[in-house]
């Protein structure tokens, strides 16, 4: 079984009741696990940036995403190179 990669996403989502319970659980059930959060509320949006850890393909979970009515924008960062995990 292969080692699971990490991912960075950045995610753009408006501050409605439990909309970062619903992010959390769609990527838990996509087969991602949240191995990092940093989360502010700037302007009325909050700005989140995760880092994911999962063996999926990240281009099904940020289309998961975008299907959020509460997600106003979801793009993936650069990954995390291996050697910087190490």
């Amino acid at each position: 079984m292969s080692q699971p990669d990490q991912h960075r996403i950045y995610c753009e989502m408006n501050p409605e009741p439990a909309a970062i319970e619903r992010l959390c659980q769609v990527i838990r059930v996509r087969g991602f696990e949240v191995t990092g959060m940093n989360a502010e509320l700037r302007d009325g949006t909050w700005e989140m940036a995760l880092t994911l850890k999962g063996s999926r393909p990240v281009a099904m979970l940020q289309s998961q995403l975008e299907k959020l009515h509460t997600v106003n924008r979801v793009h993936r960062m650069p990954a995390v190179a291996a050697a910087q995990r190490a």
